[in-house]
């Protein structure tokens, strides 16, 4: 069955609305230029029409705002005078930034139905606000603090002791132990959180278990994705700062540190007892061993084995990681190689039988 291509579906999205231009200008801190009107939706520059807005942050597709028929874009003041005619601009110097906003604007996460499943099980001695939503076949634990407007989505299971703050979206299939959440915070489905570090003591016979003592902190507003795991810490603490935005299928061991406003896309593994701080980022399917400390601002590149520190603002790339620039300056070198071997192998007299 075919759908129209634009954003929000209503099956799927909850929608407010209208609003007019001007409100959104406001929302954002945008300049106007152009007619105030009213905007019903948000879609691409190629699908919008009359009644929605629009966003131009990449000027490879300033020939989409051209011939757009959105009834508003956002956009950076040095696109104004390709804007066409009838279409108000919403001029900002960051238009993504602003269809975010604008996008959350018109499609604001579900609120809390204040609703417990009757199918789920919750323990007699749990602390579950009133204003909260639980899930079918939902199992909250002894001792369980969850508090107001949070959300607990169908099939988690949170265990005893765990403490989640106001506001969260925990997603289905949820595991939690050993943990504490600040308020705001998002785990997608399927991510598995304090669950046994992977710490052995070493024996002639084989390997001995360390227990795992510690917890896992998140702070407010981090997003964990979806099959992601978090190991809580052995002696200490594994603390996932404040902002902290973890793509799916992430591997965190125990005691791992990371600052907040860090960004760690997918595939990513780290290894034990790794401190990382704020503001950095860390490329697809990148390994850091454990121990190490990675500087504030610090960018990994994509599938970089990270062996040693890394300093703060530092950008390392490659197995094992250097500088970016060391890197690319090989990779350069290594081509050139390759054409003046095959130089050689063309020019070599060939041997007739």
């Amino acid at each position: 069955m075919s759908r129209a291509a634009k954003p929000g579906d209503a099956q799927f999205y909850a929608r407010t609305g209208p609003h007019n231009v001007s409100t959104l200008a406001q929302l954002i801190g945008a300049v106007l230029a152009g007619p105030d009107k009213s905007i019903t939706g948000v879609a691409p520059l190629q699908s919008a029409g009359p009644g929605d807005v629009s966003f131009l942050d990449n000027r490879r597709y300033a020939d989409l705002l051209e011939a757009t028929k959105a009834g508003a874009v956002i956009i950076h003041p040095d696109f104004q005078a390709r804007v066409p005619a009838g279409c108000t601009a919403i001029m900002t110097p960051e238009p993504y930034l602003g269809w975010a906003k604008i996008s959350a604007h018109f499609h604001p996460p579900s609120q809390s139905r204040a609703t417990i499943h009757q199918s789920s099980i919750v323990d007699g001695s749990a602390k579950i606000d009133p204003s909260i939503e639980i899930g079918a076949g939902t199992v909250i634990g002894a001792r369980v603090e969850i508090g107001a407007g949070s959300v607990i989505g169908p099939l988690v299971v949170i265990e005893d002791g765990v403490v989640i703050g106001k506001n969260c979206r925990i997603h289905a299939h949820v595991t939690i132990s050993h943990a504490i959440l600040g308020n705001q915070v998002v785990i997608y489905p399927g991510a598995r959180i304090g669950q046994d570090g992977f710490g052995f003591a070493i024996t002639k016979t084989g390997f001995v278990p360390v227990p795992q003592l510690g917890r896992v902190m998140i702070g407010d507003g981090a997003e964990i994705g979806a099959n992601t795991t978090i190991d809580r810490g052995s002696a200490q603490d594994t603390v996932i700062g404040p902002g902290v935005h973890i793509d799916n299928l992430v591997q965190i061991a125990h005691n791992v540190n990371i600052g907040s406003h860090t960004v760690i896309v997918a595939q990513v593994g780290i290894s034990g007892s790794t401190t990382i701080g704020p503001q950095v980022m860390i490329g697809g399917q990148a390994g850091l061993v454990g121990h190490l400390n990675i500087g504030q601002g610090a960018r990994i590149g994509a599938q970089s084995g990270v062996m040693a520190d890394v300093a703060a603002g530092d950008h390392v790339m490659g197995t094992p990681a250097q500088s970016s620039k060391a890197f690319f300056r090989e990779v350069a070198i290594l081509r050139k190689l390759v054409r003046v071997w095959r130089t050689v192998l063309n020019s070599e007299p060939k041997i007739e039988d």
